[in-house]
């Protein structure tokens, strides 16, 4: 991914001088000592902030984990030094221009159907953090969305584990899939500026089991995922030059590695569907390149069909 010539946003709360009480990068448990990527991310955040039983939204990731909770880091809340601004440093730098492109192209697409688009702040932090109206952020999360503050929440040093714990990407193509994870938080964003998340949280509330707020939950993150395909397809035709040999198939790897089946057959050796919350490798793949290959908002809409 060629980035030089992105755009810098300066909503970047960048808080990775903080050393979040102890604990040492990015916390992401083999299969037994708390919650992993792929089952936590928004969905205990989201329960917590539309008062929603996280019970029923994280619904299937206590089978990953047996029950028990993600470590809980400690942070002094009053003394977390932040940095405003485009950060300097070339992870930073790259979270940066990510961050402005994917909100220049989507100022574009709100202003085609008349409607306005205010982005969202990246908070960038080390181990764990204050997550404002979403409790406290930690590592062992992995990057999510707090739609009530609008911000992103993300732990840099998750890009590190998608691959070298997971395998999800390799090389320099890796940057790209850093692209791909933030594109699918905004995805998220993007959901909750159209309304998306609060009327999924009211169909959570009256569902009448577990495995229907999974469901539900399931077409959520498969739309973040097609939206961030969205946002590939049209920052290529902006900056034909930007994707490189790879990038594509980087992503694609990545999007295998966190289904929901993958992880699971990993932690214990068995897929249960019914427990799945953002989807399987393959339909993390295939509705990616939906949003990449068709361009559209209207092509994303997870919630119109009966084949995720």
């Amino acid at each position: 991914m060629r980035y030089d010539d992105f755009r810098r946003s300066d909503n970047i709360d960048d808080r990775r001088d903080d050393s979040g009480g102890g604990g040492g990068g990015f916390g992401i448990p083999g299969g037994g000592g708390g919650l992993g990527i792929g089952t936590v991310i928004v969905l205990g955040l989201v329960g917590w902030a539309f008062g929603i039983d996280p019970r029923i939204l994280i619904g299937g990731a206590e089978i990953l984990t047996g029950g028990q909770q993600a470590p809980t880091y400690q942070t002094d809340r009053r003394s977390t030094p932040t940095k405003s601004g485009a950060p300097s440093d070339e992870m930073g730098s790259m979270i940066s221009g990510v961050l402005g492109e994917i909100d220049d192209r989507w100022d574009e697409i709100f202003k085609e159907s008349g409607q306005k688009y205010t982005g969202p702040q990246i908070v960038l932090f080390r181990n764990a953090t204050n997550g404002g109206r979403c409790g406290n952020a930690q590592s062992a999360m992995g990057p999510f969305y707090c739609p009530p503050d609008k911000k992103i929440y993300l732990d840099t040093g998750f890009f590190r584990q998608v691959e070298t714990k997971f395998r999800g990407c390799s090389g320099n193509a890796c940057k790209f899939t850093a692209a791909y994870i933030i594109a699918h938080e905004a995805g998220h964003h993007i959901q909750n500026l159209l309304g998306i998340i609060p009327r999924v949280t009211r169909l959570q509330q009256q569902a009448g089991s577990k495995a229907e707020a999974n469901l539900l939950q399931v077409r959520v993150e498969l739309q973040a995922d097609c939206l961030s395909g969205v946002w590939v397809n049209r920052e290529s035709k902006k900056r034909p030059g930007f994707l490189e040999a790879g990038d594509i198939d980087a992503a694609l790897q990545t999007a295998s590695a966190i289904g929901d089946d993958t992880l699971q057959r990993q932690a214990q050796g068995r897929v249960v569907p019914d427990s799945f919350t953002h989807g399987s490798a393959e339909q993390r793949k295939r509705w990616f390149m939906t949003g990449y290959q068709q361009g559209t908002v209207q092509a994303c809409n997870t919630f119109a069909t009966d084949r995720l």
